[in-house]
């Protein structure tokens, strides 16, 4: 057993655990008011403002009227699977907070305890597991509404899932190997000094690519891809059961961004200045530091919604297989290699860790950087093409057949083709 857990009296358990269902509930509530406001801003709109001061009370008009609508179950669904799918996607993602610490240990009530409900050896993998039943609940949507499209959907987030959960492993495993643990707890306390976001940046950025994919946002969200699948697995879902799936995708969004802040950004640890206030670390304070470190990866989901296009399918998953996995199963082999120096007494070993993720860091600033100043295309007619017209145009130059635009005229092979 790990020291500090399962001592506590039983009326702190349940209040520990209702702390965090009200917290896992109240924060999607105002992630979705603040992602409206945020993506009107960014997108020069005025947002909601009409329910509330300055709007303030849209999500919770959003809720009522979903409670409020009739639930229509369509004819030949598999009506048991059909009502148990939202409830299997939505518990699985409070229960993963189970393992998830807030704070250091404070004094309740005359009882010392930590601010988290439990842990144990194994905590991050039990994230991991239990997470990975929430696609059970999308899968079995898309199959028991009885429609092609929910079931394309369900399908999509079953191969999205499977893709990325490896890629998202492997970035867990650079941070086992480094800290010496798999506890949620013990990793937090192995970052006292130094972040693993300094240490471990390129396992920082897979594990942040993973997370959106993760958890079906843009620019990922292609089992709810409107554009070819109506709304995806929940199409034909309405009122609180529809409301059940919404609750789920933000409730996962903290929960992935509430992981990442105990594997990268120390969890409830102060930041640098703060930290260097004696009390920083100590007492209630760290439950302040922890929220805002959550929030400001719930800001990284909402302006990837506001700024990014949806990935095409086969792209998602080139991404997934050939860049992410590979870049990880490398940078264990470093990490390992460290790992097995810094055993040996050779502990001057960890500052090629910090070099590579420098590194790293450059290249994504630099790669991001070239993106901005790069210029956009001109209209102004190529070489060989007179005026008013274009020139030959291949729909599967890139592999993919892709229709012309109106000003694009077929080369002669495969207007031939296309004839046939």
């Amino acid at each position: 057993m790990i020291p500090g857990f399962g001592i506590d009296p039983w009326w702190m358990v349940v209040a520990k655990a209702v702390a965090i269902f009200v917290f896992l509930i109240l924060t999607p509530l105002i992630a979705i008011l603040a992602e409206r406001k945020v993506m009107a801003r960014m997108q020069m709109r005025i947002g909601p403002n009409r329910v509330g001061p300055g709007g303030m009370l849209q999500s919770l008009a959003d809720g009522v009227k979903l409670a409020l609508k009739e639930g229509i179950v369509p004819k030949g669904v598999d009506k048991p699977i059909y009502l148990l799918a939202p409830v299997i996607a939505a518990v699985p993602a409070f229960m993963a907070f189970a393992v998830i610490p807030f704070g250091p240990e404070v004094s309740i009530l005359g009882h010392r305890t930590p601010l988290q409900l439990t842990d144990f050896p194994v905590g991050v993998l039990y994230i991991l597991a239990v997470t990975s039943v929430g696609v059970y609940g999308i899968v079995l949507a898309g199959w028991a509404s009885g429609s092609t499209y929910p079931l394309l959907g369900g399908l999509r987030s079953t191969a999205q899932v499977i893709s990325y959960e490896i890629a998202m492993g492997l970035s867990f495993t650079a941070v086992f190997l480094y800290a010496g643990t798999m506890s949620t707890s013990g990793i937090v306390a192995a970052q006292s000094n130094t972040w693993y976001i300094f240490l471990l940046f390129p396992s920082f950025l897979i594990y942040l690519t993973s997370m959106v994919g993760e958890t079906n946002r843009a620019p990922f969200d292609l089992p709810e891809a409107e554009g070819e699948l109506v709304g995806g697995f929940h199409t034909e879902y309405s009122s609180l059961n529809f409301a059940m799936f919404m609750l789920a995708e933000y409730v996962n969004m903290v929960t992935v961004s509430a992981l990442a802040t105990t594997l990268f950004l120390g969890g409830w640890h102060a930041p640098f200045p703060i930290s260097l206030w004696d009390g920083a670390n100590s007492g209630w304070w760290p439950v302040l530091w922890f929220t805002l470190k959550v929030w400001a990866f719930l800001f990284v989901f909402i302006w990837l919604r506001a700024t990014l296009p949806r990935l095409r399918y086969d792209q998602f998953m080139n991404l997934g297989w050939k860049v992410l996995i590979p870049i990880s199963l490398v940078w264990i082999v470093l990490v390992a290699t460290v790992r097995a120096f810094r055993i040996e007494g050779y502990g001057s070993f960890a500052v090629a860790l910090v070099v590579v993720s420098a590194v790293a860091a450059a290249l994504v600033a630099l790669f991001f950087w070239r993106r901005s100043r790069r210029r956009p295309e001109t209209d102004t007619p190529t070489a060989g093409t007179e005026l008013g017209r274009s020139a030959p145009f291949d729909p599967f130059a890139g592999g993919f057949p892709v229709p012309p635009m109106p000003d694009q005229t077929l080369s002669t092979p495969e207007k031939e083709r296309s004839d046939a």
